[in-house]
């Protein structure tokens, strides 16, 4: 193994819409292709319901509303990337499962100027890949969910 491939950082990825995602695999519980999730009445802008996983019970946060993208096709089944967050676990709908990446740390830059609205508050930052960007989640930020009154994530 390579110095390089030593300090490597580990990103799951995942797509969202026209977005090209990820997230430090540490933070990664597990991945479910199918999850029941019991809605909840009154819940917050982003919050999709609960899920039962094997009795620990789990908020769901729908990615696209989080990140203020187009609803998904109906027909869609998202993937639920289960994340630890300030040490409880949170599902995130996604649409599509990536691969685990290996990154250099020193490719990393900051976010887009270009990015706006409540993204530009939950990206950390990016890597240029051949042909692609991929953008870097901030899962506490993220699933610090908040009603959004336009002024984005605080």
């Amino acid at each position: 193994m390579t110095a390089a491939a030593a300090t490597a950082l580990q990103l799951c990825t995942f797509r969202l819409g026209p977005l090209y995602l990820g997230v430090n695999v540490l933070d990664v519980q597990e991945v479910l292709y199918q999850a029941e999730v019991c809605k909840v009445p009154h819940a917050e802008p982003g919050i999709s319901g609960l899920i039962n996983l094997r009795g620990q019970i789990a908020t769901t946060i729908d990615l696209r509303t989080r990140l203020e993208i187009e609803p998904r096709d109906p027909e869609a089944r998202p993937i639920h990337v289960v994340v630890r967050s300030g040490g409880e676990s949170v599902n995130l709908l996604v649409d599509k499962i990536g691969d685990v990446l290996a990154v250099d740390p020193d490719l990393y830059e900051p976010p887009p100027e270009t990015m706006s609205g409540i993204a530009k508050d939950l990206i950390l930052g990016a890597y240029k890949l051949e042909g692609e960007l991929l953008l870097i989640l901030d899962v506490d930020k993220t699933v610090a969910i908040r009603p959004n009154n336009g002024e984005g994530a605080n």
